[in-house]
């Protein structure tokens, strides 16, 4: 066992669940005793179930997939939205907009709404319309960016939901539920662990808990994505040596600059090779009649 991360999780304050009135029998599991009527989790639970969080998102990342972050309790606000800008996925930090997922073609009609506004914005249109018709623009263009902002570029439907206090969010849990969405979630003594495919038994309320948990899952995302980045390289630099006209521009990102410069020697050396091979052509003597 982990016994660093141990006491990372006991100095974050994470084993400190709800007043026993407040519990679900449910996590009876994940209770190693009490303590002035207030239940303590069995932190050693916590790791076992954290790390198979952990490579289930890992292996998730490496395949392209993306992740939906949600965090809409003050505590979480913050530590959701810095988590989705390091990782690049999507994330909903202020309010879950029912119907968010299985109601999406609706979502994403606000989304080309708000879009249309941008757009006004940005290409003079609000300097001719009159300052009534600005202001009424301007509160609706806030409201969509409030609740929309973080998954404005969410084309498809996430490979994973993150959710931290899966009560609070019990919306967003029913929604990707009902989608066979996989959920990954911070539950506390008085949450529902069947709800979720990989529960993390952890204080949901304390924010140095959730920061300190969502920083190990988004390490695993970033080395996920790592291994895509690995495997784009190779696969791209394969299909180069086959002949496939791949123009070196489209080698991903983070892509070092000598593998381009190797691609393109090794093409030299090859053209060199095939103009070696062709022999010059031998000059014909002019013909002389007999006499």
């Amino acid at each position: 066992m982990d016994t660093e991360l141990i006491k990372q999780l006991l100095e974050a304050g994470a084993h400190f669940g709800h007043n026993r009135a407040r519990c679900n029998p449910k996590m009876r599991r994940f209770i190693f005793g009490e303590r002035s009527k207030i239940y303590i989790i069995d932190l050693e639970k916590t790791v076992e179930f954290l790390n198979k969080a952990r490579t289930f998102l890992k292996d998730l990342a490496s395949r392209g997939e993306s992740i939906l972050f949600v965090g809409t309790k003050k505590q979480a606000q913050d530590v959701v939205f810095e988590a989705a800008e390091r990782t690049g996925m999507f994330f909903v930090k202020n309010r879950w907009l029912g119907g968010t997922l299985t109601n999406f073609k609706t979502i994403r009609n606000s989304i080309k709404r708000l879009k249309e506004i941008q757009t006004m914005e940005k290409d003079g249109t609000f300097e001719a319309i009159t300052k009534k018709e600005k202001v009424i623009l301007t509160k609706e263009m806030d409201k969509l960016k409030r609740n929309l902002q973080g998954i404005v570029e969410m084309n498809k439907m996430p490979g994973a939901v993150f959710v931290v206090d899966s009560r609070k969010e019990n919306i967003a849990v029913r929604e990707a539920k009902k989608l066979s969405i996989p959920i990954v979630a911070i539950i506390d003594t008085n949450a529902d662990p069947d709800l979720i495919d990989y529960p993390i038994p952890a204080n949901d309320d304390a924010m140095r808990s959730i920061k300190l948990i969502i920083n190990i899952l988004t390490e695993g995302i970033l080395e996920g994505k790592r291994q895509l980045d690995q495997s784009e390289v190779g696969e791209k630099s394969e299909e180069r040596r086959e002949g496939v006209n791949i123009p070196i521009a489209e080698v991903g990102s983070g892509k070092s600059e000598e593998l381009a410069e190797g691609i393109e020697e090794e093409k030299l050396k090859d053209k060199e090779k095939e103009e070696k091979k062709i022999k010059p052509v031998s000059k014909k003597r002019p013909y002389k009649p007999k006499r």
